[in-house]
């Protein structure tokens, strides 16, 4: 009773095609895709711009880490004059031409707060919030009700931030790497960068181009005990760094070439042979190899293995200075797991992102709790009941561009088959104010 009571309080409005939620890349792929099937659609987004992740909450120097041709969207190539890696505002760019090429106009501020399948009508529900400059005014509450539901907010939806031992009486300046624009802020100061990773070790090449002194954390299971409420999956107990490109072609593309005619196992084999062979033996500068290859890694872990842009000499240099994990934090210092004090001024949690979708989607078994699709790839895009799901691959912008082609098709199959001239009334839906 109180679910009906609730449901007709809000204004509802009826979608003619899927509801997508996520206006990032995976969310606008799989719109203009479905435009190519004459399928109209909805895009629900709680930022007030597309690609927010790219737009508000990414560094400055940030440049794509792979080359543009792996990373285009459907039916729009990159222009002829962006570089082999374009920059961040060169791809933020690229996706607001896109949008505009395909006419994709999201729905911005409206931050979905569950969606669930309702077996009664054969449809979803999905309820959203005013966000941003709409927050908390109940005449911006809509429930959205439609056919299909394409789930598109991707793997990086919140970010992770771990509970570190001390950490609130640390009184210095703590920051995510989302909020981390420049190092300029920190010339001169002795920061503490936890977290190996592309960010982790991106961010820490910066802080040492603005005259900072940074200091990483190569977390290891010796320090898991700080991490309170901490899944084990962040922790960056291992690295593989392999050269950006070899002998002037991208490693990415050396990889997928040779996957054509090698499998999987000895390309990795090759990988690391080259990245020893180029950048020497990492494991005694702090940085230890994974037992398990960086391509097999990053297909069942989704473990994306750092391309090195430099950071590497600054580690050889001592510029960079590489920790073991993290004790305790305490005013002014940090104490580390080899009994070491370091004296810092400030600190980043390159600590990386998660997905959101188990806070949102209801009554669903498709996503497991770390919201990834139970299936695996390639199979993981569609769900039962009209849910798909664009952009969980863990294979980048490529993987999200498949998902959405795939989604698009199956959709636009159903679309043709289900699509009458007259309309079915549907009880479910009989109070809706609009349509869309």
């Amino acid at each position: 009773m109180t679910d009906r009571l609730d449901f007709f309080s809000r204004r509802c409005a009826w979608v003619n095609g899927p509801i997508i939620v996520g206006a990032g890349p995976s969310g606008l792929a799989v719109a203009a895709c479905l435009k190519e099937h004459g399928v109209p659609s909805v895009i629900l987004e709680r930022a007030d711009c597309i690609a927010s992740l790219w737009q508000k909450r990414t560094y400055d120097r940030l440049k794509l880490h792979l080359p543009k041709q792996f990373c285009q969207l459907p039916k729009f190539p990159f222009p002829e004059h962006y570089p082999e890696y374009p920059t961040k505002k060169q791809f933020v760019d690229y996706l607001e031409s896109y949008a505009k090429h395909f006419e994709i106009s999201p729905r911005f501020n409206q931050s979905v707060q569950s969606a669930r399948y309702d077996e009664t009508c054969g449809l979803w529900r999905v309820r959203t919030v005013g966000a941003g400059a709409e927050a908390g005014n109940r005449s911006h509450e809509v429930e959205y009700i439609g056919r299909w539901l394409v789930v598109a907010t991707g793997e990086n939806a919140e970010k992770v931030v771990p509970e570190l031992e001390g950490l609130g009486g640390f009184g210095g300046d703590v920051i995510h790497a989302c909020d981390y624009k420049s190092g300029e802020a920190y010339r001169g100061k002795r920061v503490l960068v936890i977290g190996c990773g592309n960010s982790g070790m991106e961010l820490c090449l910066d802080l040492c181009d603005h005259d900072a002194f940074p200091a990483m954390v190569v977390r290891d299971s010796v320090s898991d005990h700080c991490l309170k409420g901490s899944s084990s999956k962040h922790v960056d107990s291992q690295v593989h760094v392999l050269p950006r490109e070899v002998l002037g072609k991208s490693t990415f593309e050396l990889a997928v070439l040779l996957m054509k005619w090698l499998p999987l196992w000895l390309v990795d084999k090759i990988l690391l042979w080259l990245a020893w062979l180029l950048l020497g033996n990492v494991e005694k500068h702090g940085l230890r190899r994974p037992s398990t290859g960086p391509l097999e890694l990053k297909n069942t872990q989704g473990r994306t293995p750092v391309l090195d842009l430099g950071a590497l000499a600054k580690i050889r240099s001592g510029d960079i200075k590489v920790v073991p994990g993290i004790k305790r934090f305490s005013s002014g210092s940090v104490e580390l797991v080899d009994g070491q004090a370091l004296d810092i001024d400030s600190v980043i949690l390159a600590t990386g992102y998660r997905s959101n979708v188990p806070q949102w989607l209801q009554g669903c078994d498709f996503f497991s709790k770390d919201g990834f699709p139970k299936t695996p790839f390639p199979n993981g895009w569609k769900g039962q009941s009209g849910l798909y799901a664009v952009g969980f691959t863990r294979r980048g912008l490529a993987g999200a561009s498949s998902d959405a082609a795939r989604t698009a098709k199956d959709i636009g199959r159903m679309w043709k088959e289900e699509t009458k001239p007259a309309k079915r009334p549907v009880a479910c839906h009989r109070r809706c104010i609009s349509q869309i």
